[in-house]
């Protein structure tokens, strides 16, 4: 698709979006899962240290929101891939049951607002950073504040710690590693179809 043909789309989603994000979302459904597993087996030593400390553990499951929005770069892409990535690990069989659904919505919900923030046209390292902060912040507050979060037990001090630690994660984890993830896959050549296509090139902090 040529230059002109991918501008003047707009913020209309294509086909090839759409296509691109659901590949997104269904193998950050897998991630989803294999972190999940991840976390069983960090679970007990965390706890047996600090338990608000599991949160820096959670970026892994907001990966797919930042990811999917620097690649595809339209209103909703952080929202849509983070919240069917959250599908596809209910239907292979969370130990979170239907929580999950909801932790995925509002987790791309944090990251959509950040780039919406930016009216979508902030994809550098900082906007990143704050979209992962973004998901990261919406996990820790449900986790800590819902009725069914895992954490509702929590005392103030270890809630706000918790939350704390999940937007770090989510920052780092999902938001520095998507970044790097799209300035890679850009410089192959197989986002030449979309706005992120110059990723690789971008300035870093502008």
């Amino acid at each position: 698709m040529t230059t002109a043909a991918i501008k003047k789309t707009g913020y209309n989603w294509r086909v090839t979006d759409i296509v691109v994000a659901a590949l997104i979302a269904v193998a950050g459904g897998v991630i989803f899962w294999a972190w999940s597993q991840g976390a069983n087996l960090i679970s007990a030593p965390v706890n047996a240290v600090y338990p608000p400390l599991s949160g820096l553990y959670a970026g892994g499951w907001m990966i797919p929101a930042v990811l999917g929005m620097l690649i595809i770069r339209k209103p909703g892409a952080a929202l849509f891939c983070e919240t069917v990535a959250a599908t596809g690990e209910l239907i292979m069989g969370s130990q979170y049951g239907t929580t999950v659904l909801i932790s995925g919505v509002l987790q791309g919900l944090g990251a959509e607002l950040v780039f919406a923030a930016f009216m979508y046209k902030k994809f550098n390292l900082p906007g990143s950073l704050l979209a992962g902060a973004g998901a990261g912040l919406f996990c820790g507050l449900n986790d800590s504040f819902l009725p069914w979060g895992w954490n509702i037990a929590y005392t103030a001090g270890d809630k706000l710690a918790y939350i704390i630690f999940t937007s770090i994660s989510g920052a780092i984890i999902a938001g520095a590693l998507s970044w790097i993830a799209t300035r890679a896959l850009a410089k192959t050549g197989v986002l030449s179809s979309f706005a992120s296509r110059k990723a690789a090139t971008e300035p870093v902090f502008s």
